[in-house]
């Protein structure tokens, strides 16, 4: 006969576990000795592996519960579908994996291939490897959640890239992220303004903007361009004093009544 502490050891769970399993009618509870003491036989042991080993699988105990005192074939078909469960779980955790991997392992695995093209377009244009990461972070939500969308919206993006106007506009940024100033931001607020105004005007407003991309998606991208570059926030109240408001989409709006050049700043 075993102690509650040698049939905890034996089965592999703490006396905590044996006298939690007794509460909740898992395992009967034997009679105590002369002595005041439980004592347990092999069949515990027994009962107690199996109330582990379906617990440490996910079951809730009241499952439990009705699992042990099934006959042999329906504990038989019980614990097939638990195993279907866990290996769907195990696949699950696999591609989870497969993401983190991509995450940490670079623009290749992380983007799709003309996205690295994009990205690599840039640094070869002189774009500050942070204002790349910047992009890049801002991609990675947009193709999870809008895989289809990507030819479209990168092609776009080649479009525009291929502006001299642009260009300057990226490096004016990079140089911004060192000196983040008024002065600084004002001008680049300037660059900016004047490209949105020109592209605006020959290619219309919707041209500015991808398409399809819901509100909610539009807010968490901005955050993320806030907190990976803070200045951001007030370059856009520079942006809207010169007539267009946003960060990720961006509209046009009536500069504030009264706003002189010199307030621009």
């Amino acid at each position: 006969m075993l102690t509650i502490g040698e049939v905890a050891a034996y089965a592999g769970v703490t006396v905590r576990a044996v006298r939690h399993y007794h509460a909740k009618g898992l395992l009967p509870e034997p009679e105590r000795d002369h002595s005041g003491y439980r004592r347990y036989d092999a069949a515990a042991v027994v009962e107690l592996i199996r109330i582990r080993t379906l617990a440490e699988a996910g079951v809730p105990l009241a499952r439990v519960r009705e699992l042990l005192q099934a006959d042999a074939a329906e504990f038989a078909a019980a614990v097939e579908d638990i195993d279907k469960q866990l290996r769907a779980e195990i696949r699950q955790r696999q591609r989870l994996r497969d993401r983190i991997a991509r995450l940490a392992a670079g623009d290749n695995l992380a983007l799709p291939p003309q996205l690295v093209e994009f990205l690599d377009q840039l640094r070869a244009l002189g774009v500050d490897e942070r204002i790349v990461q910047v992009e890049r972070d801002g991609w990675i939500p947009l193709v999870a959640r809008s895989p289809e969308r990507v030819p479209e919206w990168v092609t776009r993006k080649l479009k525009q890239i291929a502006d001299p106007q642009l260009i300057d506009f990226y490096r004016t940024l990079g140089q911004a992220l060192d000196q983040p100033d008024d002065r600084r931001l004002s001008e680049l607020a300037d660059k900016m303004a004047s490209y949105i105004s020109r592209i605006a005007d020959d290619q219309g407003e919707e041209y500015l903007n991808s398409p399809h991309i819901e509100p909610p998606l539009v807010e968490l991208l901005d955050t993320l361009a806030f907190d990976t570059w803070p200045p951001a926030r007030r370059l856009t109240e520079l942006l809207k004093k010169r007539g267009w408001s946003g960060w990720t989409e961006l509209e046009q709006v009536d500069p504030p009544q009264g706003v002189r050049n010199t307030d621009l700043r």
